[in-house]
């Protein structure tokens, strides 16, 4: 069920362009599944008028508590990475559809690049719940980008590639040695779109099932403004309503 709360920012990490932002509601949360995102509202900013739609990063119900990992790339989110602790920030949470949970005892990958890593951090600490435990892929241009590195690699066996070699296999995420190593019943990926495509070609060539979840340009976030649709098999559809993820079959990639 969508809510509307106030959250108020309990902790803030920075971590160059991006910060994690850590937030409470005195209310108890909504059932969240991973790759939902949340919607929200940027105040003081006098040239953002619309909420700004960003993954959930994790969830503490116990706590009461949701983490965003935001990354700093126009007016809204440079606003939000500048918010004080105690601060409240207003957000419409949970949107859109998750995940699909893998079958017991399946094999799976979660592959992620840039800031695509931020909704599998919650889905592979919900996997491990479930008693799956995941490989990860997690990709960057450089070292720098790979964020809460040592946290994701408690949830799994975890890879990384960066562009320049700074830090594990040299290359893009389609390029590291696990892909001819070892065997996957189901891949989950979130990054840029070349990637996720590059990711997508793989599985259809090896028969995987896969579901990636898109970031297009959303502003409503309820299906109603349509600037978020992509073309599927089953006509033009809206990403923030029938997303954020899709399985890779059902998109004309």
């Amino acid at each position: 069920m969508k809510q509307i709360k106030e959250f108020k920012l309990v902790e803030k990490r920075d971590f160059g362009r991006s910060v994690l932002l850590r937030l409470q509601s005195e209310q108890r949360l909504p059932d969240i599944e991973p790759g939902q995102f949340v919607q929200v509202r940027v105040d003081g900013s006098p040239s953002t008028y619309l909420r700004r739609p960003i993954s959930i990063h994790n969830v503490d119900f116990q706590k009461n508590e949701v983490d965003l990992l935001v990354q700093q790339v126009g007016e809204g989110t440079r606003h939000l990475a500048k918010a004080s602790v105690g601060d409240l920030i207003n957000i419409m949470l949970p949107l859109g559809n998750g995940f699909s949970m893998p079958e017991e005892g399946q094999k799976v990958l979660l592959v992620g690049g840039g800031i695509g890593i931020a909704p599998l951090f919650y889905f592979a600490k919900v996997l491990n719940e479930n008693g799956v435990q995941p490989v990860l892929i997690l990709g960057g241009k450089t070292k720098s980008d790979l964020l809460r590195l040592e946290e994701y690699q408690q949830l799994g066996e975890t890879f990384v590639t960066t562009e320049d070699g700074s830090l594990g296999e040299k290359g893009f995420v389609t390029m590291h040695s696990v892909w001819k190593e070892r065997t996957f019943d189901k891949i989950y990926v979130c990054g840029p779109k070349p990637m996720m495509k590059a990711v997508a070609k793989i599985a259809t060539e090896k028969d995987i099932w896969c579901e990636v979840s898109l970031e297009n340009l959303m502003a409503c976030g309820l299906g109603a403004c349509l600037c978020c649709v992509e073309d599927t098999n089953d006509g033009h559809v809206c990403v923030c309503k029938e997303g954020p993820v899709f399985n890779t079959r059902r998109l004309k990639w």
